[in-house]
């Protein structure tokens, strides 16, 4: 499991997660998730899923976790390039519904 972070411009902030999102990777990622809430530049977040081939109930809590906290401070979160099992997982807990997925087209 690997993160890395892009700011990409002024307003947007890309992490790139490398590997499952289960529970090692959650706990992997969640210092990572904790500085990204307490980054006070007020960028929104972009979650690319490209490189992530499983997510389990963890990873989803992971990414609610954040979604939260960010919607707290007025920040827009959104996740790019899912598919595969991730994509499976996030239809069928309509994670769509409150924050905007992108799935990745071959």
């Amino acid at each position: 499991m690997e993160l890395r972070k892009i700011e990409a411009n002024d307003t947007i902030t890309t992490l790139i997660i490398n590997g499952n999102l289960d529970a090692d990777g959650s706990r992997f990622a969640q210092p990572h998730i904790d500085e990204i809430i307490a980054d006070d530049a007020q960028r929104d977040i972009e979650i690319d899923f490209s490189q992530v081939q499983f997510l389990d109930s963890s990873g989803v809590g992971a990414i609610v976790y954040l979604y939260k906290r960010l919607v707290e401070r007025q920040r827009n979160m959104r996740i790019e390039n899912v598919s595969g099992q991730p994509l499976e997982i996030m239809n069928l807990l309509r994670i769509d519904q409150a924050i905007p997925v992108n799935s990745q087209t071959h």
